[in-house]
């Protein structure tokens, strides 16, 4: 797995996987981390203003929205995509056990999201662009914000289009044989994608970018904001699928287990596709320039969508099970704590389930069009993205981590130890935080807001705030050691890793699976049609009734 050169560090002998590849992978795992370095250091500081002990005179911010910006854009938007190119370019290479297609594709991709990265983050960090991850008009950044997210958006583009290059290359050379498990989630991660991408790129390019540069006067703010949730709901699941991945096929490996149905594990990637796209209305329940009968039929599609997650729950559940059932579990529970909780990467990801299980719960909420209306624009929604996003989503990247980094530099995790107390921590604080932040949703407390200064602060906010204070403190301790022991695996670890990339098996052959279940096309132009059917009529009806004069101002 890994040799030592001549003065003494270790470097990997990777099958597949050229040293520039693992330099480009590293480069995007190591932006991720320092992105969630920065935007972390932020979250205790807005936690503990909840119970009015506001410390941000201590950081190089200009206001409490000035870190919320920071905070949202780079956890929200920056460690996340950049961890999934690293992994899903990992998870190609592997799966179809070639090198990518194209190696100037391969560098154009990672240079395009890093120049769109930095190009961003000046007017973040000078406060010209505290407009929130959510970036509604009509607040207005400048015009490097809109450009650099767009280059990174280009980026996930230019990297989807070398995988399925890869894809075709791979196909000509092995006629009627089924995809590799891992690199088919990475494609249908990568084409719902693609389409989902799509709302945001328009409302940048074609709505922001002239209107902050100053071409047009005004803009037309219905039609952004709904093109925002075109994009804004997918990208739920451009986070959660490289999650999924590991979890459907990778993890029942890792246990000791199989994938319990390899056919129910592709049937639920690619309905992801078709029944992620149209639903992003029911984040606008509460606007009126949205006739009631579409918001209806996006959340019936809203709804519609807990299938694949049920299948998921299921089939995760079931190829789990098979593992500790091997390691000698019996009953009806008994094999889960069979599980190999010793490994880091195990807990932190089966600790992810546990608390995204409570967080699709309060999705449910969400997605009812008369329970929405008690919790909309409240801390509850914070709790659901902190326990879906920041929860299912993060810690399962962290818990992947622990075998990824010791894969590419052949440096074995420099404290498993710490790694686990790390997983738990970040549970207790999510858990912490998360029920704090549901319950001051329940008693109105706003989002966004700066709760400290807060005239209307009410008195029974206190104790749900100092959960949430709690919570981020807790999180505070476990992203250090996270982030502390990642650095010493890289740079102070001495331990040859014995590490490869986990596949699953399943469980038995399914060799009548339908040709659908392994086809992209079908799936991809139903996507697209079902999502015309959707949308289009009413990003029209807004393009021509809604007015497009509305300024842009700065608040902070």
């Amino acid at each position: 797995m890994t040799r030592a050169n001549a003065a003494g560090s270790l470097s990997p002998d990777i099958p597949y996987v050229p040293a520039g590849s693992r330099r480009i992978i590293l480069a995007y795992l190591t932006l991720a981390m320092v992105a969630l370095a920065l935007g972390g250091l932020v979250g205790p500081f807005q936690a503990l203003n909840s119970i009015g002990v506001n410390l941000y005179d201590y950081l190089p911010v200009t206001s409490y929205y000035h870190g919320l910006t920071l905070h949202g854009v780079l956890l929200v938007l920056v460690w996340t995509t950049f961890f999934i190119a690293g992994f899903l370019s990992l998870v190609t290479i592997h799966g179809f056990q070639r090198p990518l297609s194209s190696r100037g594709l391969e560098r154009l991709a990672f240079w395009s999201m890093t120049l769109g990265l930095l190009v961003a983050a000046v007017p973040i960090l000078l406060n010209r662009a505290t407009v929130l991850f959510t970036a509604y008009p009509p607040l207005r950044a400048h015009p490097a914000f809109y450009i650099g997210l767009a280059l990174v958006v280009i980026g996930t583009w230019l990297l989807s289009a070398n995988v399925f290059l890869t894809y075709r290359d791979w196909r000509r050379e092995n006629p009627g044989k089924r995809t590799p498990l891992i690199a088919f989630g990475a494609m249908v991660t990568l084409a719902m994608w693609d389409l989902a991408s799509l709302g945001i790129a328009v409302e940048f390019v074609a709505l922001l970018i002239p209107w902050s540069l100053g071409l047009v006067e005004g803009t037309n703010v219905l039609l952004a904001r709904s093109l925002f949730w075109f994009t804004g709901h997918p990208i739920v699941y451009f986070w959660l699928l490289p999650t999924y991945l590991s979890w459907y096929f990778m993890m029942p490996k890792q246990v000791g287990g199989k994938l319990f149905s390899e056919s129910l594990a592709r049937l639920a990637f690619l309905l992801f596709i078709p029944m992620s796209l149209p639903v992003g209305f029911h984040h606008q329940y509460t606007d009126p320039g949205v006739p009631t009968s579409w918001k209806l039929v996006h959340a019936f599609f809203t709804f519609v969508v807990f299938f694949p997650s049920a299948l998921t729950m299921f089939t995760v559940l079931a190829s789990l099970e098979t593992g500790g059932r091997a390691r000698g579990g019996k009953g009806a529970v008994g094999w889960f704590f069979r599980l190999p909780w010793k490994d880091p990467s195990v807990t932190a990801q089966l600790l992810a389930m546990i608390l995204f299980a409570l967080g699709g719960i309060s999705g449910l909420i969400n997605a009812s069009y008369n329970l929405n209306l008690s919790v909309h624009n409240t801390l509850w929604v914070v709790g659901h993205f902190h326990l879906t996003v920041g929860t299912a989503v993060t810690l399962s990247f962290m818990g992947i981590t622990y075998w990824l980094i010791p894969y590419l530099t052949g440096r074995a995790l420099y404290s498993p130890g710490m790694a686990r107390l790390q997983a738990w921590l970040w549970f207790i604080g999510m858990a912490l935080m998360g029920r704090g932040q549901h319950w001051l949703g329940i008693l109105d407390a706003p989002r966004r807001t700066m709760l400290s200064d807060a005239p209307y602060y009410a008195a029974e906010w206190l104790t749900p705030s100092y959960l949430v204070a709690a919570g981020g403190i807790v999180l505070t301790v476990s992203g250090f050691l996270y982030l502390l022991n990642m650095a010493l695996t890289a740079w102070a670890s001495r331990v040859p890793a014995q590490v490869e990339v986990p596949m699953a098996e399943p469980l038995q052959d399914e060799a009548a699976m339908p040709v659908a279940l392994d086809r992209l096309r079908p799936w991809v132009v139903g996507s697209a049609i079902l999502t015309a059917a959707a949308w289009v009529p009413m990003l029209w009806y807004m393009t021509v009734a809604h007015p497009w004069t509305i300024r842009g101002f700065t608040m902070w």
